[in-house]
Order: C-alpha cells, then sequence, then structure tokens
C-alpha cells in the first residue's frame, strides 16, 4: 500500500520496527547470524488491518450474552430468550435481533418476552443498538408505565391505550440499562482479551475503539500496564467525558503506541434500520416520521466548539442527512471561529449523503468513517428509503471522487468483525455507481485508516522506519473475485515484529 514501492519480496524487521523492504536478496544481505526467517511460500502480505470503527470490549461482553442474529420469527426469539432465562442468574441479555428478517414484519413487544421469561428482566437490543426491547419484569425494575415520558432524544413506544409496549429507542434505553448490573473491572478486562484474539485472527492489528465509559478505558489501561494487549488501541471516550478530559489535560494523541486517546465520540441521531436516523424528508415506508435527534443545534454546536477548542477530534454518528447536515454546520462553525487546528474531526457512518453534503465535507476536510458491510446488511434500504436517496445511501464512491478521505471500519458488534467482509461489500455492488476497486477499499482499512488517527508515520503501510504490523493472506484479494474476498484464509498476524496470530494451516 505504499506508492513508493507498491509490491516487494521482502520485509526486513528489527525489533518492533521495518527497517528495509525489497527484494529477496537485497533482504538477505542484513540478516544476521541470529535473524529468525519466514519464509511465507508465496502468500500475500498487506499492511495489518485497522478497524476505524469497533465497540471492541462491548463486542467481548456480547461474547457472553445471548445471540440473536439470523433469527427468522418473534417464535424462534421467544424460544432463544427462553433458553437463555434458564441459565442467567438474574437478568437475561442479547442484542442481533433485525425484524427485517422476521417472518412476522414486526417488532418483539414486552407480551411476547413475557412468555419467554416472565420471572427475570430480559432486555435484548437491536442489532443496530438503538432500539431495544424489554419484557415487563424490566419495565416495573426501571419505573416505567403509561406515565413515564420519553427522554429528549428518545422515544417509548405505546399501545392505544397508552401502556408501554416494551420497545425503547435511543436514549429511552437509558432507563433500563442504569438497572442492569454493571460489569467488573475484571470483566472488562476478560472481555477485551477475548474480543482480541478475534480481532487478530480477522487480520486486525490496531482498532479505533469506541468505549462507553471510563470503567472501559481502565481496563485498556490497566492491561497496557501488564503488557498483555496484543493490537493497538486509539481509544474515543464518551462525549459525557469531555469536562473530565479537559480537567485533565488530555488531547487527541495523548498515550503511547498501545493505548492512545482519539477524541470524543458522540451521537446526533440513530439508525435507519430503527426509523430513528435523522432525515430531512420523511421515511419512504414511515410518512410522518423523519427520525430522532439527540441534540438541539444550538447545543451539538456549544458541544462540538468546545471538543475543538481542547484540540479534541470529534467522531460524531451521523446517519441521515439531517443529522449530516447539522454535524456540518456545527463544525464549519467551530473551525471558522478558531481555525489553523488540524484534528481531522470525523463523520461515523455518514450514510445517507447527497453532493451537497459531500463537497461540504471535502471543504471541511472531515473523513468518512464508514461501515461497508451495512451495505449488505441494510437490504431494505430502498424500501425505507426510496430509489433516489437509497442511491446516495453509502455513496463509496462518490466520496472518493470528491476527494473526501474514507476510512472503513466494521462497527462490531453491529457487524462481523472481518475487514476482509467490508472490502468485498465496498467493491461487490453489481449494478452501482458507487463501488469501488479492491485496492481502493484496502486503502480505507490501512493507509487511509492511519491518517484518520494521526499515525501515518507510524503506520498503514509496509514502510521502513513503520511499526512491524502486518497480516498474512493465502491469496492477494486484487486477484480473487470480489463474492470470494471474506473467504480468503488469514494465516498469520504480526504486531510489532511478533507473531500474534497463526493459523492452524501454517504449522
Amino acid at each position: 500500500m505504499d506508492p513508493a514501492l507498491p509490491g516487494a519480496e521482502a520485509i526486513g524487521i528489527l525489533g518492533e520496527r521495518i527497517i528495509a523492504v525489497g527484494s529477496n536478496s537485497e533482504i538477505a544481505q542484513i540478516r544476521g547470524p541470529d535473524t529468525e526467517t519466514i519464509n511465507l511460500n508465496g502468500a500475500t502480505v498487506l499492511p495489518g488491518f485497522i478497524d476505524c470503527h469497533i465497540h471492541l470490549i462491548e463486542y467481548g461482553l456480547s461474547l457472553r450474552n445471548l445471540d440473536l442474529r439470523n433469527i427468522s420469527s418473534i417464535a424462534d426469539l421467544k424460544k432463544r430468550v427462553a433458553e437463555g432465562a434458564k441459565n442467567a442468574s438474574s437478568w437475561v441479555l442479547g442484542r442481533g435481533w433485525d425484524q427485517e428478517k422476521f417472518v412476522d414484519k414486526r417488532y418483539p413487544t414486552r407480551h411476547d418476552l413475557d412468555e419467554a421469561s416472565p420471572t427475570k428482566p430480559v432486555l435484548i437490543r437491536r442489532i443496530c443498538g438503538h432500539v431495544a426491547v424489554v419484557n415487563s419484569v424490566a419495565l416495573r425494575i426501571a419505573g416505567i408505565d403509561d406515565h413515564t415520558a420519553g427522554p429528549e432524544g428518545g422515544t417509548i413506544d405505546r399501545d392505544s391505550s397508552g401502556e408501554p409496549l416494551g420497545v425503547l429507542r435511543e436514549t429511552a434505553i437509558q432507563l433500563l440499562e442504569s438497572k442492569v448490573p454493571s460489569p467488573t473491572l475484571k470483566d472488562y478486562e476478560e472481555a477485551a482479551l477475548a474480543a482480541c484474539e478475534r480481532a487478530l485472527a480477522a487480520g486486525l492489528t490496531s482498532v479505533h475503539c469506541i468505549t462507553d465509559s471510563p470503567a472501559e478505558l481502565k481496563a485498556l489501561l490497566e492491561l497496557r500496564r501488564q503488557g498483555k494487549l496484543p493490537l493497538r488501541f486509539y481509544v474515543f471516550i464518551p462525549v459525557e467525558e469531555l469536562q473530565h478530559a479537559k480537567q485533565l489535560g488530555f488531547s487527541t494523541g495523548f498515550g503511547d503506541e498501545w493505548v492512545r486517546l482519539g477524541g470524543v465520540k458522540i451521537f446526533t441521531d440513530g439508525s435507519l434500520g430503527g426509523h430513528t436516523a435523522a432525515l430531512e424528508a420523511p421515511y419512504d415506508d414511515a410518512p410522518t416520521n423523519r427520525g430522532v435527534t439527540i441534540y438541539k443545534q444550538e447545543q451539538l454546536e456549544e458541544i462540538i466548539a468546545e471538543a475543538h477548542q481542547a484540540d479534541l477530534q470529534v467522531a460524531a454518528h451521523a446517519i441521515g442527512d439531517r443529522a449530516i447536515g447539522m454535524v456540518l454546520n456545527a463544525i464549519e462553525k467551530a473551525k471558522n471561529s478558531m481555525p489553523n487546528k488540524e484534528l481531522r474531526h470525523r463523520i461515523e457512518h455518514a450514510s445517507v449523503l447527497n453532493d451537497e453534503l459531500i463537497q461540504r465535507m471535502k471543504h471541511a476536510e472531515l473523513i468518512a468513517s464508514v461501515q461497508p458491510h451495512f451495505i449488505v446488511s441494510d437490504f431494505w434500504v430502498e424500501n425505507r428509503l426510496g430509489v433516489k436517496r437509497a442511491r446516495m445511501t453509502y455513496p463509496l464512491a462518490s466520496l472518493l471522487r470528491s476527494g473526501v478521505k474514507v476510512v472503513g471500519g466494521s462497527d462490531s458488534p453491529v457487524e462481523p468483525l472481518d475487514p476482509l467482509r467490508g472490502v468485498a461489500a465496498a467493491s461487490n455492488r453489481p449494478g452501482s455507481a458507487e463501488v469501488v476497486g479492491v485496492e481502493e477499499a484496502l486503502a480505507c482499512y490501512t493507509r487511509d485508516a492511519a491518517f484518520a488517527s494521526f499515525e501515518e508515520g507510524q503506520k498503514g503501510t509496509i514502510s521502513p522506519a513503520k511499526f512491524a504490523d502486518f497480516v498474512v493472506l493465502q491469496k492477494d484479494p486484487r486477484k480473487v473475485a470480489a463474492p470470494l474476498i471474506p473467504e480468503i484464509p488469514i494465516l498469520m498476524t504480526i504486531v510489532g515484529g511478533k507473531v500474534r496470530y497463526r493459523s492452524d494451516s501454517t504449522g
């Protein structure tokens, strides 16, 4: 991925760094008597993959809970929850259901969950994480009844008599989450390490990790202190911790090569799947609904200006075109009032766009942090948005042609933790003008991903002086049909010159 040397035969490593890249004969000349040599027998080496948007610790914790992906009916969902209730000591937690995949074509409700678990509280999140369903026991624990008002930035779905249906959207989920027992520091540490193992097996060497609480960051720092982290973390803290970060004098880049502070993550809207992404025009399949905005424009401008002034990179979750416009207004205002700050602010997801928004993103030098696998998962997008808007949803080629820096992530546990799936999704869009080349897609997870964390001088290409972070693939993704890219075996993942993952097939 280095334009100065697009391909080579061999790499020389000293300690954690690359010291030479070239032909076999050139690298053989610097080999010493104690040099370890690894012959890859024609395999393909790429810079280690970087996931630019992942909830890694949340993913690790989710491995302990019910996996509700690929369930095809409310009946199957109830069966899975009932099985989970048998083994749960207190709360029954799960994630991954998608009503679009149900033959019933409806949301589950508290009545469904009451049948599955009449005595233990249940909280199960939709795959997007922006909608949750709970049972009657959970509603009672949280004190939610027909008199409970929905919080700002969230809604409580109700039946015709005003009774809560158990469906909570956006910030309304927090009314329940505060009642669920919090994981311990050890739980967070174990979840992080379990997730790291999965990440390494997928070829990841760095992650831009979205944390939900100070406890998650504390767990990462403790693992770093003990020398147990096997991959590199660029961390985004919740915007609710902005004041603490300012008081401590933290700014983007604080930390070391294993745990580095990125900035603050802020939600501005919800998800397309949950009808909560904020749109300029109503949803085609819900004509009275334009989604949810978490903040008023003035509030958003104040928060982003404060982060910008504190030299903290902003990662703003914005999926709908209305939310993206609000973020652009706020960032443009902050940059105009405080110029000469290169903070590489980002819009996370940037899903529903148009030509004007893309040009504004380019002018404001915003990074589009996208999740290409949404293209596969959101198979219903044309029905939700209509043909015209659907064409400009996940418009990766338009973004790249316009000169916007595009970086790739998984949003795991929302989507699979597998960069090759993202590469395939971006480069396998038959009939779409938004398809991108495989090498362009790979750049989103390597060279350009490093730029998004101000680390283009340290990683992202196989170049002398950079970290020896690599992924070894059995085949070259550029020489494989796009639909088959996810099937390419990961043979080895090397971080800092050390083999951190080796597949069984490599011996």
